[in-house]
């Protein structure tokens, strides 16, 4: 059933208690040997473990999980995962580590752990029926030509936004916004059946569709000429979204990595269409059950 904060720490105030949930979540029949699969098991109650009658392996409700071998109490998880789930604009890890009383070292490392298990997911489904598509630039004030976005010395970072009416949203950090590349984002996520594809009149936009076989069914909307509605035709939708991000890029984390950038962009993604998800929190658990740990000097290194 849905919760709000208050009941995440009157249910899960201790490790005992989100132990036991965890359990219901990832064995909801019986408790199970993730190496075997076997269901002959022997709970040690002292140590937090299972051991398996059949193969003898010793395992924990975290085990292979993104909560493997957490020195973070595990009702501290709740509460954080919590919080990222209902905020619309994120949370930073300042105000985490300051809420929860941690290092900023762990704050930051607990939230990327959580947002990387927002990034599991299946193969996503072909968005159809009306969809605009839409590029911004994230990155601060940078003045001149030669340091405009997409040009010369610029580090402002491309966001490419996909947005289906009525639908879902995806946002995807592109090193470019050639006609190839977006061509390449449409095909991978808008339906050959799509029925209109709407976008503004930058030049990449029409090769990019008429590569995917839309050229038809493509319909622009002229922000030059001072055009932002035109009936059915305007980027509306996804321009919204992308105000969203912009103030928890501004408002919220205040400075966002171009390596990090694209794990944020999914953290938005997930809450945004999963925001009429009652059980969002219980949802998000299982995503982090199914997720294997990353590692803080995986997340720490050099981009390549």
């Amino acid at each position: 059933m849905p919760v709000n904060l208050c009941e995440i720490f009157e249910r899960y105030g201790s490790d005992d208690k989100c132990r036991e949930y965890l359990e219901a979540l990832r064995w909801p029949e019986k408790v199970s040997c993730p190496k075997c699969g076997s269901q002959k098991i022997s709970r040690v109650q002292v140590r937090h473990t299972f051991d398996c009658d059949s193969c003898r392996y010793q395992f924990s409700v975290t085990a292979g999980t993104i909560f493997h071998d957490t020195h973070l109490p595990l009702h501290k998880w709740f509460a954080v995962t919590y919080m990222l789930c209902e905020s619309r604009k994120g949370m930073s890890a300042n105000q985490i580590k300051r809420m929860m009383g941690i290092s900023y070292k762990t704050s930051w490392y607990l939230c990327h752990r959580i947002r990387a298990a927002m990034a599991t997911v299946p193969p996503p489904e072909l968005l159809g029926g009306t969809v605009e598509v839409d590029e911004t630039y994230v990155g601060g004030k940078q003045r001149g030509h030669q340091n405009k976005a997409g040009f010369g010395l610029s580090t402002k970072q491309i966001v490419i936004g996909i947005r289906q009416r009525g639908g879902e949203l995806r946002f995807f950090h592109a090193q470019d916004a050639k006609t190839g590349t977006l061509a390449k984002y449409i095909r991978d996520n808008v339906s050959t059946d799509v029925e209109v594809v709407v976008t503004d009149e930058y030049a990449g936009y029409p090769g990019a569709v008429k590569q995917n076989g839309m050229k038809e069914r493509h319909k622009t909307i002229r922000h030059k000429a001072g055009v932002y509605v035109d009936g059915d035709i305007h980027t509306n939708t996804v321009e919204s979204a992308f105000s969203l991000l912009k103030r928890g890029i501004i408002g919220t984390w205040h400075r966002v990595s171009a390596k990090h950038l694209e794990a944020y962009l999914n953290e938005m993604c997930f809450r945004f269409n999963n925001r009429k998800n009652p059980y969002l929190f219980r949802d998000t658990l299982l995503r982090m059950l199914a997720s294997e740990n990353v590692e803080y000097k995986q997340l720490t290194a050099s981009a390549a």
